[in-house]
């Protein structure tokens, strides 16, 4: 237990550290943390570190995917779910059919077998591409159709790979039925993740306590996932449709305090959690080398060379078809949603990296099937789905930015991006004046002090002032915006440093200090927010 308390500090040790010279490169860190645990594990004499799959499926894969709901809106995600469902549901299929008959033709797989690998390399992970596409201010749809295939692949992926599995497990398979428990899982799961979300929505209303919704909140994942899992579903589609559920309908029900304190500890979370998986991916390197003995390096290059080009170009066929043919067909279809410039559906076929939910899948493979000789080829499907992450993830990973320069759409959200600031100030503007409005209703219907009334109708007002000057800061308003907010952090620094001698010359008791702590830290959480917006 000592040594691997001392490993988990280790690796978070080396997290932190690539973290650090990935930002300074500006690099996503999942990238070179990959790179840096093939690294790691190929160093003599450091200990093996063998990846759990039942970890990665069970324990860290439904956190990943309920906070990426939660942070998805609802809306877009509505409104995109025919793109979405394209390549969620259809690309998957269609990558893990051609990668089944590319090996079974070109390297002599069994069907069945084929179908494994291709299950398992199938579904993309938006984890990488997105940190790079929010960088460079790609327009907000294609970010969406990222992020919405990025939560529902893994469960098409997942379910047909247990269809795979048993078909080499037991020489069983049959298309009709499988279709058919296709759609009962998606029906399922749909009709269980709305009621997991309703549910922890009123308990955690019920509660009202921050520190034990949060725990909720991170119990919620978990109950969304594990029950359909275990009566063989995959878990993955409850568990988005309880955090769409929870995103949708949350603002209604939980607390501002829960929101500050879950903000927070879910961000963590999630960065620590992601860090450590493409980390230990890495190290996955040496037990893998160790497999493959048996196998020749033509052999091998050959496979990974197959394998690599056919998920590749998949990708790539199917994503024009389905961007362009759904339009030729439907007119209405035409009208209300225009064809994109090419561009688009090019960089959303070159966004095809593979992640961690692959290997976790390619490690659950059994060592043996039922009549108990080994698995088929499982070591070697084992390295073929690693040599893809690695190349899907290191190589088209450092080569999207070049990509999205090269097609022009660099900054090409910029205007959408500030149309969006108008919009955000516009509601910040109007919510405003309810206040005021709200507070004129207050004045007539009670009997109040109008000292007091009018101090909060000046703050609500000076409020207002500071929204409007935001809005319009441009040229010469916009550099007085910026003194004005380096004065705000020289003021907000004083009072800090003076509550600070407060404390320790032993006239400010502890509890006091951390309230007004707590207070100039939002203020200075709000300038830094400002200003992050406006850039």
């Amino acid at each position: 237990m000592v040594h691997s308390i001392q490993l988990v500090v280790a690796l978070l040790a080396v997290v932190a550290v690539v973290a650090l010279v990935a930002r300074t490169l500006q690099v996503p860190a999942a990238i070179l943390l990959v790179v840096a645990g093939v690294i790691l594990a190929l160093i003599p004499g450091l200990p093996e570190i063998h990846l759990a799959p039942e970890l990665v499926l069970l324990v860290v894969l439904p956190p990943f995917i309920y906070s990426a709901s939660v942070a998805m809106s609802w809306r877009e995600f509505s409104f995109n779910l025919r793109p979405i469902a394209l390549l969620a549901v259809g690309c998957v299929l269609f990558t893990a059919v051609a990668t089944a008959a590319a090996m079974h033709w070109l390297l002599s797989f069994p069907w069945p077998v084929a179908f494994v690998l291709g299950a398992i390399v199938s579904p993309p992970d938006a984890v990488a591409p997105l940190s790079i596409a929010r960088r460079m201010q790609l327009p907000r749809r294609l970010l969406v159709v990222l992020e919405g295939e990025g939560l529902a692949n893994d469960a098409t992926a997942l379910i047909l790979y247990r269809f795979a599995i048993a078909a080499v497990a037991f020489g069983v398979f049959s298309a009709p039925a499988a279709a058919e428990t296709f759609a009962a899982i998606a029906v399922g799961e749909i009709l269980w993740g709305i009621a997991v979300g309703w549910l922890m929505l009123r308990l955690r209303r019920f509660v009202g306590d921050p520190r034990i919704e949060i725990t909720l909140s991170l119990l919620t994942p978990y109950i969304a996932y594990w029950p359909p899992e275990w009566l063989g579903g995959s878990g993955v589609l409850a568990t988005v449709v309880t955090g769409l559920y929870v995103s949708w309908n949350g603002p209604r029900l939980i607390s501002a305090a829960t929101r500050l304190q879950g903000i927070f500890f879910w961000d963590l979370l999630i960065y620590v959690l992601e860090g450590l998986v493409f980390l230990v991916t890495g190290l996955q390197a040496h037990a893998l080398a160790e497999s493959l003995r048996s196998y020749s390096t033509r052999d091998l290059a050959v496979s990974a060379l197959v394998v690599c080009g056919v998920i590749i170009g998949a990708r790539f066929v199917w994503m024009f078809p389905a961007t362009y043919a759904p339009r030729w067909l439907s007119a209405a279809l035409a009208r209300r949603d225009p064809s994109p410039p090419w561009q688009y559906p090019f960089l959303l076929a070159f966004t095809g990296v593979r992640g961690i939910v692959s290997l976790a899948a390619a490690l659950a493979i059994p060592l043996s099937v039922a009549d108990g000789s080994p698995f088929p080829e499982r070591d070697l499907i084992l390295f073929l789905t690693f040599v893809v992450i690695l190349v899907t993830l290191v190589g088209q990973g450092l080569l999207l930015p070049a990509v999205i320069r090269w097609l022009g759409l660099a900054n090409a959200g910029r205007q959408e991006h500030a149309s969006d600031r108008i919009e955000e100030f516009g509601a910040r503007r109007q919510a405003i004046e309810a206040s005021l409005v709200r507070l004129d209703e207050i004045e007539k219907d009670k009997r109040l002090e109008l000292d007091l009334l009018e101090h909060l109708r000046v703050q609500h007002r000076e409020r207002l002032r500071r929204v409007d000057h935001r809005g319009h800061a441009d040229g010469e308003h916009r550099t007085a915006q910026e003194l004005h907010d380096q004065i705000e952090f020289s003021l907000i620094e004083a009072e800090r440093q003076r509550v600070n001698e407060l404390y320790r010359s032993g006239d400010l008791k502890d509890e006091a200090r951390r309230r007004i702590e707590r207070e100039i830290d939002l203020r200075e959480a709000q300038l830094v927010s400002w200003r992050g917006q406006e850039r």
